[in-house]
Order: structure tokens, then C-alpha cells, then sequence
């Protein structure tokens, strides 16, 4: 009787930069820039990618499915958050948050099993480069690119569904910007025990399994780089890897901290600033990372946009 006196949340409210009132909109102009940017970024990465054949490779169309990955990755997101940074009232129905939190663990667990991928290209180029263009052939490209999306979908799928499944009749007030599974479970009305274990080790398989795969990967690269007599050629051979470490580990560290922890040591503040981090700045790092540091790439977005007298510093 008590159950059905109760009222169903139709709404939620984010309260994530609710402690930086008189900030939000600097916040809003910071974010503001940062995001057009990353769209800069990506947008050129892409269209580069595409249009200069000397980038149709293994390790470009992966890249080029990166950035578009992160650019619909920060969509799902940051404009949310940047008018909820202007407006009074920040909510989000029940329906847009449960949409939101799906897309959201889609691409992001997508993103784990893609890093994985490009650690192969990496270990199939330096290790077998006689067979490269053999093992590496554009249907196998596909075959991994699609392989990623599968697992990040039925991730996405089984965690959203365990998510809202649980009834939620207290409080709407979430402690973040954005519907992540911590803050939500958060504010269930009670718990399965047996749901929150499956959404733990479902978190477990998208970070530990790729992350392993990465590691057996760059076990065999390191293994192969120390064989090669002259410094020189060790140093070229790293160097082609250096920019997906990096981002491997700025991934997985982030990820790491947000969701491999029982839900008992969460803190809003922390997990608000990490969430900052691997939502709005490492996608706009990521490109410089991968991209506009890179020579070959910048030859040919100098090819592209036809300003070969104009070289990029």
C-alpha cells in the first residue's frame, strides 16, 4: 500500500555544477570553445582521411572511425550540458536519460574494444609486416570496426535495461552532469543485489578484456622493437605506437577510477571532475594527439586544402 502511494520520478535534475553557480558561465564559454574545436578537429581528421588515398590505410580508417566515435560521443553529451549551464532549471526526463545513458555507454564501450583493434594493427604491422596488408585487408578492418560495435551495444543494452529497470521513488536530484550509471543507481529506491553485480562485471569485461588484448599486444611489439639492431629503427618503430599508448592510458586510467569501484566509495565531486576530463578535454587531445602531430598526416591535409606553401608547424 505504501509502494503505491509512492510517486515514479518523470524527470531528473542535474545538480553537477550546481557548487560553481557563479562560474557557469565562464564554464559555458571554456566549454563552449573546447567543443567547437573538437568538432574542428575531428572534422578535419575525417575528411582528410577520406579524401587523401595515401591515408587509406589500416591505421588511418581505424582512426578516422575513432573520431567519429568521439564526435558523436561528445554530442551525446556536452550540448546538454552547456544549455543546462544556462538554464534555471537543468532537467532531463526519465525516457532522455535512460536514451542518453545508453548512447553514451555504446560509444564509450565501443571505444574500448577500437583501441584494442588499433593495438592489433599496431602489433600485426611491426610483428608480421610481410603479411600486413594480408591480415590487415579492408574486410577484416570492417570485421573488427563492427565486432567493437557489437560488444559496446549489448553492453550498453543490458546495463541501461538493469539501470532503469529498478524503481526510483525517492529523489530526482542528480549529483552530475549527465546520466552515468553511479549518480543514477544512485538514487534507486533499492537495489538488486544480483543487478548490480551483473552491471559490475559487464564494466569489467569492457575494460579488463581490451585492456588485456592491448597489453598481449604490446608485449609481442616491445619484444620485436628490442630485436631491431639499430637505435634509430627501434625509435621509428616505438614512435608509431606512442600516440596510442597515450591514449590508452588517459582511457582506461579515467575509466578505471569511475566504474571499476564499489558503488559504496562513490563521490560526486571526483567522479564530476574525471567525468570533465574523458567527456569534454581527452576528445579534444585525442586528435592532436593522433593527428595534427603527425607528419604524415599533415602532408597530406597540406595535399587537401591545396596550401603546400603554407606548411603546418
Amino acid at each position: 500500500m505504501e509502494r503505491a502511494n509512492e510517486t515514479m520520478v518523470r524527470e531528473f535534475v542535474f545538480l553537477g555544477f550546481s557548487a560553481l553557480a557563479s562560474l557557469q558561465r565562464l564554464l559555458f564559454v571554456i566549454f563552449l570553445l573546447v567543443y567547437l574545436f573538437t568538432l574542428g578537429t575531428n572534422a578535419i581528421i575525417i575528411s582528410t582521411i577520406v579524401l587523401d588515398r595515401a591515408l587509406h590505410t589500416p591505421m588511418y580508417f581505424f582512426l578516422s572511425i575513432l573520431s567519429c566515435s568521439e564526435t558523436c560521443y561528445t554530442f551525446v553529451i556536452v550540448p546538454k550540458m552547456l544549455v543546462d549551464l544556462l538554464a534555471e532549471k537543468k532537467t532531463i526526463s526519465f525516457l532522455g536519460c535512460a536514451i542518453q545513458m545508453f548512447t553514451f555507454l555504446f560509444l564509450g564501450c565501443s571505444h574500448s574494444f577500437l583501441l584494442a583493434a588499433m593495438a592489433y594493427d599496431r602489433y600485426v604491422a611491426i610483428c608480421k609486416p610481410r603479411r600486413y596488408t594480408v591480415l590487415m585487408e579492408h574486410g577484416v578492418c570492417v570485421g573488427l570496426v563492427f565486432a567493437a560495435c557489437a560488444c559496446g551495444f549489448t553492453v550498453s543494452v543490458v546495463t541501461t535495461s538493469l539501470v532503469f529497470h529498478l524503481p526510483f521513488h525517492s529523489s530526482n536530484q542528480l549529483h552530475h552532469f549527465f546520466c552515468d550509471i553511479s549518480p543514477v543507481l544512485k538514487l534507486a529506491s533499492h537495489h538488486s543485489h544480483l543487478s548490480q553485480l551483473v552491471i559490475f562485471m559487464l564494466g569489467v569485461f569492457v575494460l579488463v578484456i581490451p585492456l588485456l588484448l592491448i597489453l598481449i599486444s604490446y608485449v609481442r611489439i616491445i619484444s620485436a622493437i628490442l630485436k631491431i639492431p639499430s637505435f634509430v629503427g627501434r625509435y621509428k618503430a616505438f614512435s608509431t605506437c606512442a600516440s596510442h599508448l597515450i591514449v590508452v592510458i588517459v582511457h582506461y586510467g579515467c575509466a578505471s577510477f569511475i566504474y571499476l569501484r564499489p558503488k559504496t566509495n562513490y563521490f560526486s565531486s571526483q567522479n564530476t571532475l574525471i567525468s570533465v576530463s574523458y567527456t569534454i578535454l581527452t576528445p579534444l587531445f585525442n586528435p592532436m594527439i593522433y593527428s595534427l602531430r603527425n607528419k604524415e598526416f599533415k602532408s597530406a591535409l597540406q595535399r587537401t586544402m591545396g596550401q603546400s606553401s603554407y606548411p603546418i608547424n
